[in-house]
């Protein structure tokens, strides 16, 4: 008979890497599986927010960060249509990383810990049973079962989800599309710009390495008659701004950096449990344009790991786990993520990015106020 594990993390992005990582530094035997090979680039923004490092160094790993030499960035420059620009100090020192990066030093440091690794996995069952869950997976053509005492997923924010009963919603409007590519030849300041247009808007921010990050979140019937792929996009969006079109010119793609997602669902309702705890973008997802996603996902890991602690070590049971985490869910992100949509919304507008970056010169203290309402707040280890 198979033997029975205490806990497997389903995916092993930021959260899921930070949190198998937790447990197995408390004890427990942890697996980490997901269903890509690593490393491997993602449609990300590769902004780490101030905030991320008090929790980075919660976590354990914020001077396993640094050592990558990231970029450091201190301030966020919105660049409109008509070319206005304007200039948001952010509350502290951000990070340029990219994901190629971050998401293999985490799973490194998780395995480091005693996690157990399994990529290029398929789940294709999450099932309560007597042990506590059957896992079944999929590994080219091996099938296996795993028996654990405890399951979280951390499968992100598009993957079909393996629990019973659960049928995703397929009807999502207004689509978006994600698309990403690293450039070299860009010279950059210590800032994030944002590039707004007609259908979307484009995210430039330095990295490590001297490289620049290119992610772009684009409504799909505004580029539907463009060319399909990422760099075609790409190309289609700098045509729509000047300044994004100037600032591109003369940059060079880094070749097997380019990435896609779709659709990106913007108004997903959070889903913190559905049988099992979900966390990172499974559990909740804050609007691109906030910047604050990979912050988001290490403060999901930070709240569930205790409370997965307590719960394999017979302390609280399965629904006061359920009940807890649920609550430290909505307290700590229901503000960032209701102001989150609201200026989604508002740059959704084509008129209001102008007449928002026109109001700001005036009262920079609003832009100030919009950058905090969503963020989260200070994390109190």
């Amino acid at each position: 008979m198979n033997r029975t594990l205490d806990v497997a993390v389903l995916g092993a992005g930021i959260a899921g890497s930070s949190l198998a990582k937790s447990l197995a530094d408390l004890g427990w035997e942890t697996v980490l599986i997901d269903r890509m090979q690593f490393p491997r680039h993602k449609v990300c923004g590769e902004f780490l927010s101030p905030e991320s490092l008090t929790m980075l160094g919660s976590l354990g790993l914020r001077e396993l960060v640094l050592s990558l030499q990231p970029r450091f960035i201190n301030r966020a420059r919105v660049i409109v249509g008509n070319g206005n620009a304007l200039e948001i100090p952010l509350p502290g020192n951000a990070i340029g990383i990219s994901r190629y990066s971050l998401d293999s030093a985490f799973q490194l440091a998780a395995v480091n810990s005693g996690v157990h690794m399994q990529t290029a996995t398929m789940i294709s069952s999450v099932t309560p049973c007597e042990r506590g869950y059957a896992i079944e997976t999929k590994q080219g053509e091996e099938r296996k079962t795993l028996y654990v005492r405890a399951a979280i997923a951390a499968w992100g924010a598009n993957c079909r989800s393996c629990l019973p009963g659960h049928r995703p919603n397929r009807k999502i409007m207004n689509t978006y599309i994600g698309v990403k590519t690293h450039f070299s030849g860009i010279e950059m300041e210590p800032v994030v710009e944002l590039y707004f247009f007609d259908g979307g808007y484009v995210g430039v921010s330095p990295i490590e390495g001297g490289i620049v990050n290119v992610a772009a979140l684009l409504k799909r019937k505004a580029f539907q008659n463009n060319e399909k792929t990422i760099l075609g996009l790409i190309e289609a969006a700098c045509r729509r701004n000047p300044k994004l079109y100037q600032k591109l010119a003369h940059a060079v793609p880094v070749p097997g950096t380019q990435a896609a997602v779709a659709p990106v669902e913007l108004n997903r309702k959070p889903l913190e449990w559905d049988i099992i705890p979900h966390v990172g973008d499974a559990a909740i997802m804050i609007p691109p344009l906030c910047g604050d996603g990979m912050s988001m996902a290490l403060r999901s890991s930070l709240l569930c790991a205790p409370l997965a602690d307590s719960y394999l070590a017979g302390d609280i049971s399965l629904s006061e786990w359920r009940h807890e985490y649920s609550r430290s869910i909505r307290r700590d992100f229901n503000g960032p993520l209701r102001w989150g949509r609201l200026l989604q919304w508002l740059f959704d507008i084509p008129v209001v990015p102008r007449l928002l970056v026109n109001a700001a010169h005036f009262a920079p203290e609003l832009a100030f106020g919009m950058v905090n309402a969503t963020r989260l707040k200070e994390f109190d280890p």
